[in-house]
């Protein structure tokens, strides 16, 4: 995840795009809590699930849709970690991007690590 108290990402557009969403649906929400920001990509992925589903949103075609998300990148999640399910998985984030604190924020390094190996 982004974190929402990191200054680097003051100008990025997911946080933008999620203080603007904050001040107009939860303006008495704290932008310092980064479970505000997991909320909110947690919510855009139910909404691609919804949106997938069409006209039918029985149980069934919900829990088909959500083990058939391909290569979803959601905003407040750093860039190339995306969501990926199968019939067989689950889990939507198999990935992680190491980061070292530098004093006050901090500083991503090294290449994203997947359950495969390290990718990009």
């Amino acid at each position: 995840m982004k974190d929402p108290t990191d200054p680097q990402y003051a100008k990025d557009k997911d946080f933008l795009d999620w203080k603007a969403f904050m001040q107009k649906y939860y303006p008495t929400g704290d932008l310092n809590d980064a479970s505000n920001a997991y909320g909110y990509a947690v919510s855009n992925l139910v909404e691609i699930v919804l949106k997938q589903c069409g006209d039918d949103l029985t149980r069934a075609n919900i829990m088909k849709q959500a083990a058939n998300l391909k290569d979803i990148q959601l905003p407040m999640v750093i860039e190339g970690i995306k969501v990926n399910t199968s019939p067989s998985d689950y889990y939507p984030l198999q990935a992680v991007r190491l980061a070292r604190f530098k004093g006050q924020t901090w500083e991503l390094f090294g290449n994203i690590i997947t359950h495969e190996g390290a990718s990009n």
